[in-house]
């Protein structure tokens, strides 16, 4: 019997979690976006203080808060988060998942430029194909609706700088979260508090079943996080590549079968165009690593 490398179950965990973020958001349609965030915010700061305070993993805040630069940076790290996750839930509620789905498709591909604008890697020829087709996808969009897809590049740029950020980040991905939320949460308790003052909270007026699904968001958030973490130490780059690709797949089945969003044949064309560009790099990494391998085989013969 073949077992899975537990680092894939991890890793697709995570990613089908996050495939699944728009059935969670849609409970909360009646509470507005900001105040997701901000309640969002809150309650992963209180889920990731009780898992560091099972793990006694107290000892980085000490070194952490000696160091202006690290706080800085996570504070800028926390703004592209939040800011992302705003995006993302006025998204789901105002019917642009299909948009979000782009974004997270296009993914991959902003890393690739983001890696050779700001990090010096130099992208294969294969590469730059995946992206310049993914770029004439784009172009063909906004022609079609006359607009660019802010929602998607939006998403695609906020997510790309934050992992960029994070990229180069001391710290690991639950203390990074932790600080990032503890950043943050001056800002969400002050705005829930104001919302409290002046009676239009979700907190005085939401039912009970809203108040629990907006508590929840604390593990929801930081449960995948952490799941891809073990899933990126435990399996190649190559097979997390493609792995990643099941999240927004899961976004873009959704917002067509689950929320009802149009699909017309122009935009199709264009997600295909998306798609092709994914194809071309997913297969270019592919053969990319199977050739290092069958050199490094060939030096140890």
């Amino acid at each position: 019997m073949v077992r899975m490398n537990p680092g894939i179950a991890y890793a697709l965990s995570a990613y089908m979690i996050w495939g699944l973020f728009p059935l969670y958001f849609r409970q909360l349609t009646d509470v507005p976006a900001l105040e997701v965030v901000m309640h969002r915010t809150v309650w992963s700061l209180l889920f990731v203080m009780l898992v560091l305070l099972f793990l006694k993993r107290w000892a980085w805040i000490g070194n952490v808060a000696r160091q202006p630069k690290v706080l800085g940076a996570f504070a800028l790290s926390a703004l592209l988060l939040s800011s992302n996750w705003l995006i993302y839930v006025w998204a789901v509620q105002n019917q642009h998942l299909l948009d979000a789905s782009l974004g997270y498709f296009i993914m991959p591909l902003v890393n690739v430029t983001m890696a050779f604008a700001f990090l010096g890697e130099r992208p294969r020829r294969g590469q730059w194909m995946a992206v310049g087709l993914a770029a004439l996808g784009v172009a063909w969009l906004t022609y079609q609706t006359g607009r660019l897809p802010w929602v998607a590049l939006v998403l695609a740029l906020t997510f790309g700088f934050y992992g960029l950020l994070r990229k180069v980040a001391v710290l690991g991905a639950l203390e990074g979260l932790t600080l990032e939320t503890m950043l943050l949460a001056p800002i969400a308790a002050a705005y829930l508090a104001y919302g409290v003052w002046h009676g239009n909270s979700a907190l005085l007026q939401g039912p009970t079943p809203t108040l629990a699904w907006l508590a929840f968001g604390g593990p929801l958030t930081a449960i995948p996080l952490l799941l891809f973490a073990a899933g990126a130490r435990r399996i190649p780059m190559t097979t997390l590549g493609i792995l990643q690709y099941v999240s927004p797949s899961i976004l873009f089945l959704l917002s067509v079968v689950v929320f009802k969003e149009p699909l017309q044949l122009p935009r199709l064309v264009g997600f295909a165009m998306i798609w092709g560009a994914l194809v071309v790099y997913s297969l270019e990494g592919l053969l990319n690593h199977r050739r290092a391998r069958l050199l490094q085989v060939g030096r140890a013969a």
